[in-house]
């Protein structure tokens, strides 16, 4: 069955071949039960059309591109969830790409797409670099790009965020309130967007309480484990924070295991609050307060955001944005003793 062809199938089911193509292509002007009877019949018989040939006839791949700095974390897997349940109700596929937090792979990845593989794409960038020639070689080609939680500020196009400045504001006034006075801002990239607004928030907060913004107390580290422990072992030996605003999930983590190794009880010696997508924080001892971010909404938005771009024509003159509203949930571990 591995020749089956579509017009072997309508032969099989009496049917048009051009009736048998629109059930595959999810078309709303065929009849529930023909479609059905199509797609179990194929079923049956082991058949999958071969979409990326008439795509191509078609001029367009019926394919969206993901784009994101890394897997190892629970906010890209939710925010592809978001995209993935917007691309198949427009009977699109996805392909990801992970660029490890590298503009060079990214570059790479990007180049490869702008031949017309994909119609568009969707893209939380690597946060590196200051030229972004292969972004907007992409628009050049006119394939519309989304970014999300993380963009370039040189590219004009939709940005769907969270309100990252405003979250980490109040993640550190809420440290402060529970008696921090040394309160150290941990980030992967201070440079990226996500690491200058969250570090905004942090600054503003310490501002406005009459902290001083000591340089000491902001640790700027890497994306590996044994490295970022290591940066912060030596930040909690020479320079006693008594309070720590992680920026990004992992480090909330290698907080608390270094915490430990260094002997240091959380919340009686050191407090922290951290970003992250965990469903699991309230059974972490001592328990993580977190600012979790709307991975899954910002998905579907983003996506959302760019199927409107494949519909009408794209505007290149101003960067939209579209901030939602991420969630504080304190746990032990900061409260108020």
């Amino acid at each position: 069955m591995s020749q089956l062809t579509i017009i072997d199938l309508a032969a099989k089911l009496g049917l048009s071949k051009s009736t048998v193509s629109r059930a595959f292509r999810n078309s709303s002007d065929i009849n529930p039960e023909t479609k059905a009877r199509i797609l179990a019949m194929a079923e049956e018989l082991g058949f999958s059309p071969n979409t990326h040939a008439s795509n191509l006839r078609g001029s367009k791949s019926q394919t969206i591109a993901i784009i994101i700095p890394e897997f190892g974390n629970k906010f890209f897997s939710l925010a592809i969830k978001g995209i993935e349940l917007v691309t198949r109700s427009k009977g699109y596929h996805t392909l990801i790409y992970v660029t490890d937090h590298q503009v060079q792979n990214e570059a790479t990845i990007v180049r490869s797409l702008s031949n017309g593989r994909v119609d568009g794409v969707i893209m939380s960038a690597s946060g590196e670099g200051h030229e972004h020639n292969h972004i907007k070689q992409l628009r050049s080609k006119n394939i519309p790009i989304v970014f999300f939680d993380r963009n370039y500020d040189d590219i004009n196009t939709v940005y769907v965020t969270g309100n990252d400045e405003e979250a980490s504001f109040k993640a550190t006034e809420h440290l402060i309130e529970n008696g921090c006075k040394r309160i150290a801002y941990l980030v992967i990239n201070k440079n990226i967007s996500i690491g200058k607004v969250r570090m905004d928030g942090y600054a503003k907060a310490l501002a406005k309480n009459g902290l001083p913004f000591d340089d000491h107390l902001v640790l700027d580290t890497v994306n590996e484990a044994e490295e970022n422990c290591k940066d912060i072992r030596q930040l909690l030996r020479e320079f006693r924070p008594d309070g720590v605003v992680a920026s990004v999930e992992r480090l909330a983590i290698s907080t608390m295991r270094v915490a430990r190794e260094e002997g240091l009880k959380i919340p009686d010696d050191i407090k922290l609050i951290g970003f992250s997508c965990l469903d699991i924080t309230d059974l972490v001892q001592p328990s993580l307060s977190v600012v979790k971010q709307p991975a899954f909404e910002m998905g579907k938005i983003a996506a959302t955001y760019l199927f409107e771009s494949l519909a009408k024509p794209l505007n290149l003159k101003e960067q939209e944005t579209t901030i939602l509203e991420s969630t504080l949930i304190y746990q032990d571990s900061s409260k108020k003793s």
